[in-house]
Protein backbone atom coordinates (compact mmCIF):
# COMPACT_ATOMS: atom_id res chain seq x y z
CA UNK A 1 0.00 0.00 0.00
CA UNK A 2 2.79 2.43 0.97
CA UNK A 3 4.79 1.54 -2.15
CA UNK A 4 1.73 2.13 -4.37
CA UNK A 5 1.11 5.48 -2.70
CA UNK A 6 4.75 6.50 -3.19
CA UNK A 7 4.60 5.54 -6.86
CA UNK A 8 1.47 7.65 -7.33
CA UNK A 9 3.06 10.62 -5.54
CA UNK A 10 6.23 10.35 -7.66
CA UNK A 11 4.18 10.07 -10.84
CA UNK A 12 2.13 13.17 -9.99
CA UNK A 13 5.29 15.06 -9.03
CA UNK A 14 6.95 14.08 -12.30
CA UNK A 15 3.97 15.37 -14.28
CA UNK A 16 4.01 18.62 -12.30
CA UNK A 17 7.71 19.17 -12.97
CA UNK A 18 7.29 18.29 -16.67
CA UNK A 19 4.44 20.79 -17.03
CA UNK A 20 6.63 23.64 -15.78
CA UNK A 21 8.50 23.75 -19.08
CA UNK A 22 8.07 27.03 -21.01
CA UNK A 23 6.65 25.19 -24.03
CA UNK A 24 3.34 24.88 -22.13
CA UNK A 25 3.08 28.64 -21.79
CA UNK A 26 1.56 30.55 -18.91
CA UNK A 27 -2.03 30.79 -17.71
CA UNK A 28 -3.87 33.99 -16.89
CA UNK A 29 -3.50 35.11 -13.30
CA UNK A 30 -4.00 38.06 -10.96
CA UNK A 31 -5.32 41.41 -12.12
CA UNK A 32 -5.27 40.43 -15.79
CA UNK A 33 -7.56 37.46 -15.08
CA UNK A 34 -9.91 39.69 -13.08
CA UNK A 35 -10.20 42.05 -16.06
CA UNK A 36 -10.89 39.22 -18.51
CA UNK A 37 -13.58 37.68 -16.29
CA UNK A 38 -15.65 40.82 -17.02
CA UNK A 39 -15.76 40.14 -20.76
CA UNK A 40 -19.15 39.02 -22.17
CA UNK A 41 -17.65 35.92 -23.87
CA UNK A 42 -15.89 34.73 -20.68
CA UNK A 43 -17.82 32.55 -18.21
CA UNK A 44 -15.32 30.56 -16.14
CA UNK A 45 -13.49 30.32 -19.48
CA UNK A 46 -13.94 31.72 -22.99
CA UNK A 47 -17.12 30.48 -24.68
CA UNK A 48 -18.21 30.00 -28.27
CA UNK A 49 -21.23 31.95 -29.46
CA UNK A 50 -23.12 28.77 -30.42
CA UNK A 51 -23.30 25.61 -28.33
CA UNK A 52 -20.09 23.77 -29.25
CA UNK A 53 -19.33 20.41 -27.65
CA UNK A 54 -15.83 19.15 -28.38
CA UNK A 55 -17.25 15.70 -29.17
CA UNK A 56 -20.49 15.32 -31.13
CA UNK A 57 -23.57 13.86 -29.47
CA UNK A 58 -23.58 10.58 -31.42
CA UNK A 59 -20.20 9.41 -30.11
CA UNK A 60 -17.94 9.67 -27.05
CA UNK A 61 -14.31 10.44 -26.26
CA UNK A 62 -13.35 6.77 -25.84
CA UNK A 63 -14.74 5.80 -29.23
CA UNK A 64 -13.00 8.76 -30.86
CA UNK A 65 -9.67 7.85 -29.24
CA UNK A 66 -10.02 4.20 -30.25
CA UNK A 67 -10.76 5.11 -33.86
CA UNK A 68 -7.88 7.59 -33.94
CA UNK A 69 -5.38 5.06 -32.59
CA UNK A 70 -6.52 1.94 -34.45
CA UNK A 71 -8.70 2.88 -37.43
CA UNK A 72 -6.81 5.59 -39.26
CA UNK A 73 -6.58 5.39 -43.04
CA UNK A 74 -3.58 3.46 -44.37
CA UNK A 75 -2.83 6.64 -46.32
CA UNK A 76 -3.15 8.99 -43.35
CA UNK A 77 0.46 9.96 -44.13
CA UNK A 78 1.93 10.26 -47.63
CA UNK A 79 4.06 7.27 -48.61
CA UNK A 80 6.64 9.41 -50.36
CA UNK A 81 8.22 12.83 -50.03
CA UNK A 82 5.92 15.77 -50.68
CA UNK A 83 6.84 17.89 -53.71
CA UNK A 84 7.60 21.55 -53.11
CA UNK A 85 8.90 24.76 -54.66
CA UNK A 86 11.05 26.93 -52.42
CA UNK A 87 10.42 30.62 -52.98
CA UNK A 88 13.22 32.89 -51.75
CA UNK A 89 11.43 35.05 -49.18
CA UNK A 90 14.52 37.01 -48.24
CA UNK A 91 14.91 38.48 -51.72
CA UNK A 92 11.33 39.08 -52.82
CA UNK A 93 10.56 42.28 -54.67
CA UNK A 94 8.83 44.47 -52.06
CA UNK A 95 6.37 45.68 -54.70
CA UNK A 96 5.08 42.15 -55.29
CA UNK A 97 1.88 40.96 -53.60
CA UNK A 98 2.49 37.30 -52.85
CA UNK A 99 1.51 34.46 -50.50
CA UNK A 100 3.68 31.44 -49.69
CA UNK A 101 2.16 28.47 -47.85
CA UNK A 102 4.39 26.37 -45.56
CA UNK A 103 1.90 23.51 -45.12
CA UNK A 104 -0.85 23.12 -42.53
CA UNK A 105 -1.96 26.61 -41.39
CA UNK A 106 1.38 28.41 -41.68
CA UNK A 107 1.93 30.98 -44.42
CA UNK A 108 3.74 34.18 -45.37
CA UNK A 109 2.06 37.21 -46.91
CA UNK A 110 3.62 40.24 -48.57
CA UNK A 111 1.00 42.83 -49.48
CA UNK A 112 1.43 46.50 -50.36
CA UNK A 113 4.99 46.50 -49.03
CA UNK A 114 4.20 44.92 -45.64
CA UNK A 115 5.11 41.42 -44.52
CA UNK A 116 2.77 39.21 -42.50
CA UNK A 117 3.34 35.76 -41.02
CA UNK A 118 0.48 33.51 -39.89
CA UNK A 119 0.62 30.65 -37.35
CA UNK A 120 4.19 29.56 -38.19
CA UNK A 121 5.14 25.99 -37.18
CA UNK A 122 8.61 25.32 -38.57
CA UNK A 123 10.07 23.01 -35.91
CA UNK A 124 9.02 19.71 -37.50
CA UNK A 125 6.44 18.85 -34.85
CA UNK A 126 3.00 20.02 -33.71
CA UNK A 127 3.45 18.92 -30.12
CA UNK A 128 5.15 19.90 -26.85
CA UNK A 129 7.09 16.64 -27.23
CA UNK A 130 9.19 16.79 -30.39
CA UNK A 131 9.02 13.09 -31.29
CA UNK A 132 5.21 13.12 -31.60
CA UNK A 133 2.99 14.68 -34.29
CA UNK A 134 5.94 14.83 -36.66
CA UNK A 135 5.56 16.67 -39.95
CA UNK A 136 5.32 14.79 -43.24
CA UNK A 137 8.55 14.16 -45.13
CA UNK A 138 9.14 17.02 -47.55
CA UNK A 139 6.90 19.52 -45.77
CA UNK A 140 9.67 21.25 -43.82
CA UNK A 141 11.52 23.07 -46.59
CA UNK A 142 11.55 26.34 -44.60
CA UNK A 143 13.31 27.16 -41.34
CA UNK A 144 13.26 30.37 -39.34
CA UNK A 145 16.47 31.38 -41.15
CA UNK A 146 14.44 31.65 -44.36
CA UNK A 147 11.98 34.14 -42.87
CA UNK A 148 12.61 37.88 -43.44
CA UNK A 149 11.78 40.63 -40.98
CA UNK A 150 8.04 40.48 -40.26
CA UNK A 151 5.88 43.56 -39.74
CA UNK A 152 2.93 41.65 -38.28
CA UNK A 153 2.76 38.10 -36.91
CA UNK A 154 -0.79 36.74 -36.56
CA UNK A 155 -1.48 33.92 -34.07
CA UNK A 156 -5.05 32.62 -34.38
CA UNK A 157 -4.99 30.57 -31.14
CA UNK A 158 -2.61 28.75 -28.84
CA UNK A 159 -2.80 25.11 -30.00
CA UNK A 160 0.55 23.52 -30.79
CA UNK A 161 -0.15 23.25 -34.51
CA UNK A 162 -0.61 27.05 -34.62
CA UNK A 163 1.58 28.42 -31.85
CA UNK A 164 4.95 26.66 -31.86
CA UNK A 165 7.29 27.53 -29.01
CA UNK A 166 10.53 26.71 -30.86
CA UNK A 167 9.56 28.66 -33.97
CA UNK A 168 8.28 31.69 -32.06
CA UNK A 169 11.42 31.86 -29.91
CA UNK A 170 13.75 31.69 -32.92
CA UNK A 171 11.74 34.30 -34.82
CA UNK A 172 11.78 36.82 -31.97
CA UNK A 173 14.50 39.14 -33.41
CA UNK A 174 12.54 39.37 -36.69
CA UNK A 175 9.07 40.20 -35.32
CA UNK A 176 7.91 43.79 -34.98
CA UNK A 177 4.28 43.33 -33.87
CA UNK A 178 2.03 40.38 -32.97
CA UNK A 179 -1.75 40.26 -33.42
CA UNK A 180 -3.58 37.63 -31.39
CA UNK A 181 -6.55 36.86 -29.17
CA UNK A 182 -6.91 37.76 -25.51
CA UNK A 183 -4.87 35.54 -23.20
CA UNK A 184 -2.28 34.39 -25.75
CA UNK A 185 -0.02 37.26 -24.69
CA UNK A 186 0.72 35.42 -21.42
CA UNK A 187 2.62 32.76 -23.39
CA UNK A 188 4.45 35.32 -25.50
CA UNK A 189 5.53 37.39 -22.50
CA UNK A 190 6.90 34.27 -20.82
CA UNK A 191 8.88 33.53 -23.98
CA UNK A 192 10.57 36.93 -24.04
CA UNK A 193 8.33 39.19 -26.12
CA UNK A 194 7.47 42.66 -24.83
CA UNK A 195 3.97 43.85 -23.99
CA UNK A 196 4.26 46.77 -26.43
CA UNK A 197 4.87 44.31 -29.28
CA UNK A 198 1.53 42.55 -28.74
CA UNK A 199 -1.84 43.65 -30.10
CA UNK A 200 -4.25 41.50 -28.08
CA UNK A 201 -7.90 41.66 -29.15
CA UNK A 202 -11.38 40.30 -28.46
CA UNK A 203 -14.03 39.39 -31.03
CA UNK A 204 -15.51 42.46 -32.75
CA UNK A 205 -12.50 44.64 -31.97
CA UNK A 206 -11.00 46.78 -34.73
CA UNK A 207 -7.69 48.58 -35.02
CA UNK A 208 -5.78 50.66 -37.54
CA UNK A 209 -2.26 49.25 -37.75
CA UNK A 210 -0.87 52.12 -39.82
CA UNK A 211 -2.17 54.26 -42.69
CA UNK A 212 -3.97 51.99 -45.16
CA UNK A 213 -3.71 48.86 -43.00
CA UNK A 214 -6.37 47.80 -40.52
CA UNK A 215 -7.74 44.68 -38.85
CA UNK A 216 -11.08 43.52 -37.55
CA UNK A 217 -11.18 40.53 -35.20
CA UNK A 218 -14.10 38.18 -35.75
CA UNK A 219 -15.31 35.10 -33.92
CA UNK A 220 -14.47 31.50 -34.73
CA UNK A 221 -16.01 28.24 -33.45
CA UNK A 222 -13.20 26.35 -31.81
CA UNK A 223 -11.35 26.13 -28.47
CA UNK A 224 -7.88 26.71 -27.01
CA UNK A 225 -5.42 25.27 -24.51
CA UNK A 226 -1.85 24.05 -24.10
CA UNK A 227 -2.29 21.97 -20.94
CA UNK A 228 -5.13 20.36 -19.03
CA UNK A 229 -7.32 23.47 -18.80
CA UNK A 230 -9.12 24.57 -21.94
CA UNK A 231 -10.27 27.96 -23.18
CA UNK A 232 -8.11 30.22 -21.01
CA UNK A 233 -7.23 32.21 -24.13
CA UNK A 234 -9.29 33.26 -27.13
CA UNK A 235 -9.42 31.77 -30.65
CA UNK A 236 -9.97 34.30 -33.43
CA UNK A 237 -10.22 34.96 -37.15
CA UNK A 238 -8.97 38.15 -38.75
CA UNK A 239 -10.15 40.53 -41.43
CA UNK A 240 -7.07 42.16 -42.94
CA UNK A 241 -7.57 45.33 -44.99
CA UNK A 242 -4.61 46.72 -46.91
CA UNK A 243 -4.54 49.65 -49.36
CA UNK A 244 -5.41 47.33 -52.26
CA UNK A 245 -6.78 44.06 -50.84
CA UNK A 246 -9.10 42.56 -48.24
CA UNK A 247 -8.37 39.08 -46.86
CA UNK A 248 -10.07 36.74 -44.40
CA UNK A 249 -7.52 34.84 -42.28
CA UNK A 250 -9.56 32.07 -40.77
CA UNK A 251 -7.56 30.11 -38.21
CA UNK A 252 -9.47 27.03 -36.99
CA UNK A 253 -13.25 26.92 -36.86
CA UNK A 254 -16.23 24.69 -37.17
CA UNK A 255 -18.94 25.83 -39.58
CA UNK A 256 -21.57 28.20 -38.23
CA UNK A 257 -23.45 31.43 -38.92
CA UNK A 258 -20.43 33.61 -38.09
CA UNK A 259 -19.05 33.21 -41.62
CA UNK A 260 -22.18 34.65 -43.19
CA UNK A 261 -22.25 37.43 -40.61
CA UNK A 262 -18.63 38.32 -41.39
CA UNK A 263 -19.39 38.26 -45.11
CA UNK A 264 -22.31 40.62 -44.67
CA UNK A 265 -20.35 43.00 -42.45
CA UNK A 266 -16.92 42.95 -44.13
CA UNK A 267 -17.22 41.18 -47.49
CA UNK A 268 -16.56 40.75 -50.28
CA UNK A 269 -13.04 39.38 -49.80
CA UNK A 270 -10.32 39.05 -52.41
CA UNK A 271 -9.17 35.85 -50.70
CA UNK A 272 -10.42 33.67 -47.84
CA UNK A 273 -7.87 31.37 -46.19
CA UNK A 274 -9.80 28.64 -44.40
CA UNK A 275 -9.13 25.27 -42.79
CA UNK A 276 -10.17 22.14 -44.69
CA UNK A 277 -8.32 19.26 -43.03
CA UNK A 278 -8.00 17.28 -39.78
CA UNK A 279 -11.75 16.79 -39.56
CA UNK A 280 -13.88 13.95 -38.22
CA UNK A 281 -17.62 13.55 -37.72
CA UNK A 282 -16.79 12.99 -34.05
CA UNK A 283 -15.59 16.60 -33.70
CA UNK A 284 -17.71 18.22 -36.40
CA UNK A 285 -18.44 21.31 -34.31
CA UNK A 286 -14.83 22.48 -34.01
CA UNK A 287 -13.44 21.63 -37.48
CA UNK A 288 -15.15 21.97 -40.85
CA UNK A 289 -15.66 19.26 -43.40
CA UNK A 290 -14.19 20.26 -46.81
CA UNK A 291 -17.64 20.92 -48.28
CA UNK A 292 -18.36 23.27 -45.38
CA UNK A 293 -15.10 25.09 -46.12
CA UNK A 294 -16.40 25.92 -49.59
CA UNK A 295 -19.73 27.06 -48.15
CA UNK A 296 -17.91 29.22 -45.59
CA UNK A 297 -15.99 30.93 -48.42
CA UNK A 298 -19.27 31.54 -50.26
CA UNK A 299 -20.82 32.92 -47.06
CA UNK A 300 -17.86 35.27 -46.75
CA UNK A 301 -18.40 36.47 -50.35
CA UNK A 302 -14.84 35.48 -51.17
CA UNK A 303 -13.61 35.73 -54.74
CA UNK A 304 -11.10 32.96 -54.13
CA UNK A 305 -10.42 30.28 -51.51
CA UNK A 306 -7.06 29.01 -50.24
CA UNK A 307 -7.65 25.79 -48.24
CA UNK A 308 -5.14 25.17 -45.43
CA UNK A 309 -4.79 22.97 -42.31
CA UNK A 310 -3.67 19.94 -44.36
CA UNK A 311 -0.54 18.37 -45.95
CA UNK A 312 1.80 18.58 -42.97
CA UNK A 313 0.53 16.75 -39.87
CA UNK A 314 -1.65 13.73 -39.19
CA UNK A 315 -4.21 14.99 -36.69
CA UNK A 316 -7.21 12.99 -37.93
CA UNK A 317 -8.09 9.59 -39.43
CA UNK A 318 -8.67 10.56 -43.06
CA UNK A 319 -6.21 10.04 -45.92
CA UNK A 320 -3.68 12.86 -46.11
CA UNK A 321 -5.00 14.03 -49.51
CA UNK A 322 -8.72 13.54 -48.87
CA UNK A 323 -9.22 17.19 -47.79
CA UNK A 324 -7.87 18.65 -51.03
CA UNK A 325 -9.71 16.11 -53.20
CA UNK A 326 -13.04 16.89 -51.53
CA UNK A 327 -12.60 20.66 -51.32
CA UNK A 328 -11.53 21.06 -54.97
CA UNK A 329 -14.46 18.91 -56.13
CA UNK A 330 -16.92 20.99 -54.12
CA UNK A 331 -15.36 24.28 -55.25
CA UNK A 332 -15.70 23.23 -58.89
CA UNK A 333 -19.33 22.27 -58.39
CA UNK A 334 -20.04 25.63 -56.71
CA UNK A 335 -18.00 27.63 -59.31
CA UNK A 336 -15.65 29.00 -56.65
CA UNK A 337 -12.08 29.88 -57.61
CA UNK A 338 -9.58 27.92 -55.52
CA UNK A 339 -5.80 28.22 -55.06
CA UNK A 340 -3.96 24.93 -54.50
CA UNK A 341 -0.23 25.69 -54.38
CA UNK A 342 2.50 23.26 -53.44
CA UNK A 343 4.28 24.00 -50.21
CA UNK A 344 6.59 26.94 -50.90
CA UNK A 345 5.05 27.85 -54.27
CA UNK A 346 4.43 31.57 -54.71
CA UNK A 347 0.78 32.56 -55.01
CA UNK A 348 0.66 35.83 -56.93
CA UNK A 349 -2.26 37.71 -55.45
CA UNK A 350 -2.86 40.09 -58.35
CA UNK A 351 -3.05 37.50 -61.13
CA UNK A 352 -5.33 34.64 -62.17
CA UNK A 353 -2.86 31.86 -61.54
CA UNK A 354 -3.19 28.22 -62.59
CA UNK A 355 -2.07 25.50 -60.16
CA UNK A 356 -1.34 21.85 -60.80
CA UNK A 357 -3.18 19.00 -59.08
CA UNK A 358 0.18 18.08 -57.56
CA UNK A 359 -1.28 15.70 -54.94
CA UNK A 360 -2.39 13.34 -57.70
CA UNK A 361 1.26 12.46 -58.39
CA UNK A 362 1.59 11.02 -54.87
CA UNK A 363 0.94 7.44 -53.84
Amino acid sequence: MIITLLIIILFVAAIFVFMQQPVFGKKLMGQRLKEIKKLPNYKKSFQNISYTPSISEDTNIWKVLYEFMFKSSKRAKPLQKLPSIKTDLLNLNKDENVLVWFGHSSYFLQIDGKRFLVDPVLSGSASPVSFTNKSFVGSDIYTTNDIPEIDYLFISHDHYDHLDYITIKKLQPKIKKIITGIGVAEHLLLWGYKREQIIEKNWNDKETLEPGFSIAVVSARHFSGRSFKRNSSLWISLVLQTPTMKLFLGGDSGYDKHFKEAGEQYGPFDLAILECGQYNKGWKYIHMMPEETVQAAIDLKAKKLLPVHWAKFKLANHSWDEPIIRVTKEAKEKSLLIATPMIGEAVHLNTQQQFSDWWTTMQ
